[in-house]
């Protein structure tokens, strides 16, 4: 942030506003700024939501499987799951046969699986169809601030505190984006910390805030400015002295999305004030040797995810912890000539926690009335969205999806 004009920092004060994360890593710049998000208050006893993103276009029928459907048996040939593999919901269904733990979480009545969610007029890119998922509206960026901005600015105005929205990972969604709630974005807890070791900077930054002394939009933006690195550093002590003395009930993978998913259990018992967690697990997109990689996809998903969920089980916090999964799109009928399948339509979303009314919801689609090779949505996927944002945190989704959609019996 050396050589800052008033300019500058105009347009650093904008980015915050959307969304900040600090990094122990990057001493020299000391701050680092990024675009996507949100944030607001808390009250005693949260419940809180968990948004888990399955990037890459997760393919939903080899997720849940219809192995019981002559169309899939015929169209599959190196991504077929057997019958005889899947972990059977009913005589049509079954769950991926790495999804163990899930299953179990499913015959708890724990976990909804709301199919074939999508949306009217699909669209087949990984980023534009993402745009549509984050804000909830066709239109995409174009449309304004994320969907979980846009419920901070629902539920709470103006008022803010800096854990409200929490995301875990590399970059933070558009979903979280917001002008006045900005969220907290890390990869790890321990690299969430505010530096200020370059003397530099700080002198820059204090020249540069006596530059707009003089101007009344100047010092707002500048006493904002002030505000949210203030918010910065306190969140940075409290998030890591989460993380540093949780003690898991159970047993993560070593992975990046396991360590993101303990993180996420530790801020949840922490009881700072968090109300939505943001988490990603990439790597769906596999247009060749599919079934390999979708396969250790599932895997991880199971062993992260079905971690998260035992450890948080009978907790007095995990018990206001509700779990959404998504993809941005699922994958068409047919293979296509490498062993994969190309970006399709449809898929099945994810509902768990202790709370969730559990089995199937919506309605699987037609294996043979498809449009151009795909299957056609039965659920617009912005019913989970309302659902949840009516029913479990208690906001008229109306205001945040500028519609009612009807509402799914999964809380």
């Amino acid at each position: 942030m050396s050589q800052l004009d008033r300019r500058q920092v105009l347009a650093g004060a904008s980015a915050v506003f959307g969304c900040f994360s600090l990094s122990a890593s990057d001493a020299r710049t000391g701050l680092r700024l990024f675009l996507p998000a949100t944030g607001p208050a808390g009250d005693p006893t949260p419940r809180t939501l968990v948004v888990l993103q399955l990037s890459g276009g997760n393919d939903g029928l080899s997720t849940v499987v219809p192995y019981g459907d002559d169309v899939y048996n015929r169209s599959r040939t190196a991504t077929r799951i057997d019958g005889k593999d899947v972990l059977r919901i009913d005589g049509y269904r079954g769950l991926h046969p790495e999804l163990k733990k899930l299953k179990s979480v499913y015959d708890q009545g724990q976990l909804a699986i709301v199919e074939g969610c999508g949306y009217p007029e699909p669209i087949r890119s990984h980023f534009r169809s993402m745009e549509v998922w984050h804000t909830a509206q066709a239109r995409g960026r174009s449309a304004g601030e994320g969907w979980i901005g846009k419920l901070c600015d629902a539920a709470y105005g103006k008022e803010s505190t800096a854990e409200f929205v929490v995301h875990i990972g590399a970059s933070a969604p558009y979903s979280v984006y917001s002008v006045s709630h900005p969220a907290i974005a890390f990869a790890t807890p321990e690299g969430y910390r505010w530096v200020s070791t370059d003397r530099d900077d700080l002198k820059a930054y204090r020249a540069s805030s006596e530059k707009s002394e003089g101007s009344h939009d100047g010092r707002a933006v500048l006493d904002r400015l002030r505000g949210v690195l203030a918010e910065a550093q306190e969140s940075s002590i409290k998030i890591r002295r989460a993380a540093a003395g949780y003690k898991p009930k159970a047993e993560y993978p070593q992975d990046e999305f396991g360590n993101s998913l303990r993180a996420a259990a530790a801020v949840i018992d922490a009881r700072i004030g968090t109300r939505v967690l943001s988490i990603e697990l990439g790597g769906f997109d596999s247009h060749n040797n599919q079934r390999n990689q979708h396969d250790d996809r599932m895997r991880r998903l199971d062993a992260g995810l079905g971690a998260f969920l035992e450890d948080l089980r009978g907790t007095s916090a995990g018990d206001h912890v509700v779990v959404v999964a998504f993809s941005e799109f699922g994958r068409r009928v047919k293979e296509n000539g490498s062993g994969g399948t190309d970006h399709g339509v449809a898929a099945p979303m994810f509902v768990a926690g202790t709370k969730v009314h559990g089995g199937l919801h919506g309605k699987h689609p037609s294996m043979t009335d498809l449009k151009d090779g795909d299957l056609v949505h039965t659920t617009d996927f912005r019913s989970v969205y309302g659902t949840l944002i009516d029913e479990w945190l208690g906001v008229d989704s109306s205001k945040v999806l500028d519609a009612r959609y009807p509402r799914l019996a999964i809380v």
